[in-house]
């Protein structure tokens, strides 16, 4: 079954914005993290951003100032805008749900979609 559904990727120039939206379709969205993983052809899949259920958010270096990830309990989505792209932003970006869990149990496993490609090219 799928759970998350990640849309909004495409092709843009260098400069350009696009923002990505991921719906998951679980029913335990609102308290758990969530992320969004890119990966570019011969590198590995790489953190860009996440964020808490409480609202804190962390980025990868390169995307500071440019990606913002926030999300829409209401919705059950979490969305990732991208400003000010560039052609090394180009990758399958990925979303991900956190698990849910304690030291010694797992009671929500982690999930992650399909992937959306973004292309970044003048």
């Amino acid at each position: 079954q799928v759970q998350l559904v990640e849309s909004g990727g495409g092709s843009v120039q260098p400069g350009g914005s696009l923002r990505l939206s991921c719906v998951d379709s679980g029913s335990i969205f609102s308290i758990r993290a969530m992320g969004w993983y890119r990966q570019a052809p011969g590198k590995e899949r790489e953190l860009v951003a996440d964020i808490t259920s409480g609202g804190s958010t962390s980025y990868l270096d390169s995307v500071k100032g440019r990606f913002t990830i926030s999300r829409d309990n209401a919705k059950n989505t979490v969305y990732l805008q991208m400003n000010s792209l560039k052609p090394e932003d180009t990758a399958v970006y990925y979303c991900h749900a956190d698990s849910f869990r304690t030291m010694s149990r797992t009671f929500y496993p982690e999930v992650w979609g399909q992937g959306t490609l973004v292309t970044v090219s003048s």
